[in-house]
């Protein structure tokens, strides 16, 4: 079983940049794909991205492509969500979540284990 802990939310200025981290442990990193999920008040949770376990490779919602970069480091068991060109309507909890599906998975219900958030707040 993993445990994940998101970190690295904040409030920014439209256009500015942040890096949240999903720090894992209890289990190898390489083992799962992990996405990153986002939820904004009064909406429902929405998948952002995903890295894949099988080989690692990356997908993005059309709302952030372009923009949002995921990347992981098995070595240091943390998966990263690069966010430049931050706009008001990326504002929401965000949250890393893990999944023994070797693909990546754009359904919260295909994920096993979550972490508790991280807020983040883009406004002038």
């Amino acid at each position: 079983q993993v445990q994940l802990v998101e970190s690295g939310g904040g409030l920014v200025q439209p256009g500015g940049s942040l890096r949240l981290s999903c720090a894992a442990s209890g289990s190898p990193l390489d083992l799962y794909t992990i996405g990153w999920f986002r939820q904004a008040p009064g909406k429902e949770r929405e998948w952002v991205s995903c890295s894949a376990s099988r080989d690692g490779s990356t997908t993005y919602a059309d709302s952030v492509k372009g923009r949002f970069t995921i990347s992981r480091d098995n070595a240091k068991s943390t998966v990263y969500l690069q966010m430049n060109s931050l706009k008001p309507e990326d504002t929401a909890v965000y949250y890393c979540a893990a999944t023994w599906f070797r693909q990546c998975a754009r359904l919260s219900s295909e994920y096993n284990y979550w972490g508790q958030g991280t807020e983040v707040a883009v406004s002038s």
